[in-house]
């Protein structure tokens, strides 16, 4: 049997997954079970376009339930506030491009977590695993596809 791997969230993360858990079991299953039960009741389902796509679509709503709740099962809360004197999970990491002046703030997160867009990046990627363990005026270089990038740590909330 595969061991069980830590997911590491924020208490914000794991509400987000029970949230979005409750909606597929509650509302999203239910409406395409509806949908099947329609398309079968139309008879013969072997042509039935309607019937395949609901299929297809419960076969991916399924897959996407027993995700998280693995997620869930193996979820590892990542503490809030805690020291700011290194980089950890859950940190807020305020940090300029070397030769830039424009800081970007940054929450380490687990992977599952992950969403650039919104400031939050994986203690996996290159710059989360960079960060990790450094302190406030400490350089960090991380190789990207379009070369080696240096940042500095300003700040660690």
């Amino acid at each position: 049997m595969a061991e069980s791997r830590k997911v590491f969230l924020t208490e914000e993360g794991r509400q987000k997954l029970l949230e979005e858990l409750n909606y597929l079991v509650e509302v999203r299953r239910p409406e395409i079970a509806a949908r099947i039960h329609a398309a079968k009741m139309e008879g013969d389902v072997t042509e039935n376009a309607g019937y395949e796509e609901a299929k297809h679509e419960q076969a991916f709503v399924e897959g996407r339930i027993l995700t998280i709740e693995k997620m869930l099962q193996d979820a590892e809360i990542i503490p809030h506030g805690g020291p700011t004197d290194r980089v950890r999970l859950g940190a807020r990491v305020t940090i300029v491009e070397e030769g830039g002046s424009q800081p970007e703030v940054y929450q380490i997160v687990g992977s599952a977590e992950a969403d650039v867009s919104n400031g939050c990046i994986s203690n996996e990627s290159p710059l989360g695993k960079s960060l990790m363990g450094c302190a406030v005026g400490d350089s960090v270089s991380v190789k990207t596809p379009s070369g080696t990038l240096s940042f500095r740590i300003m700040a660690i909330e």
